[in-house]
């Protein structure tokens, strides 16, 4: 039974630590609201950030489904995905700063023409559910934190995922009033939006480093 047993990871505490790293890391989600936020302001920012974690729970689920029983069923398969997924969160790092310019560029041309905000949070939706950062967080990362010995692997990425998805409300939803509040300040020196598209890089560059540590502790 998929939701029979809600099985509580013992280490959850510090898979929340790591999901705020990651949810606070300026990666397309962020960058998606702030944009948003830069040109049409907070509540179109709001709006925004309400269906992109809609997205990412609903990716969260899909991951969970597909990988809790592999995860369950091989120890290697598991300790496998880990360090895959950690590499390519490193390399989605050192994209992320390599193209830091073209896409504090993108930021600010959000055209001229103000979304409703069901279409603001259609539009979050798909970035959330099609998110990279986003994959590979709920793939690899999060299987670091699940208990194998507790069993019930896909109950306990489910929750997980539904964390993250609550504390990326709270979160990203105070980057799109901060960056709403301060949207001229932001746009009128593009060297700001790089800086924050290079520090996100640097966190998802350690953040992959980790889970590559991780893994092989766990051997």
């Amino acid at each position: 039974m998929l939701f029979g047993v809600i099985a509580v990871p013992s280490r959850i505490w510090e898979y929340v630590a790591a999901a705020m790293v990651i949810i606070l890391a300026p990666g397309p989600s962020v960058l998606f609201v702030v944009a948003r936020a830069i040109a049409w302001g907070r509540a179109t920012a709001v709006a925004t950030v309400a269906g992109n974690v809609l997205g990412a729970f609903t990716l969260s689920v899909v991951v969970a489904v597909g990988l809790g029983p592999l995860l369950q069923r091989s120890h290697l398969f598991y300790i496998t995905v880990q360090i895959l997924g950690g590499l390519y969160l490193m390399y989605m790092g050192i994209d992320a700063i390599r193209h830091s310019s073209i896409h504090a560029e993108d930021m600010t041309n959000q055209g001229d023409i103000r979304p409703s905000r069901w279409r603001s949070m259609r539009d979050g939706f798909w970035v959330g559910s099609l998110n990279p950062k986003g994959l590979v967080f709920f793939a690899a990362i999060l299987p670091a934190f699940a208990d194998e010995k507790k069993g019930h692997l896909t109950s306990q990425l489910i929750l997980m995922g539904a964390i993250f998805a609550l504390l990326a409300f709270f979160s990203d939803g105070a980057w799109g009033v901060l960056a709403g509040t301060i949207r001229n300040w932001l746009a009128t020196d593009i060297k700001r939006l790089v800086r924050m598209r290079i520090a996100g890089g640097c966190v998802m560059i350690l953040l992959g480093l980790f889970t590559i540590y991780s893994a092989l502790l766990n051997r």
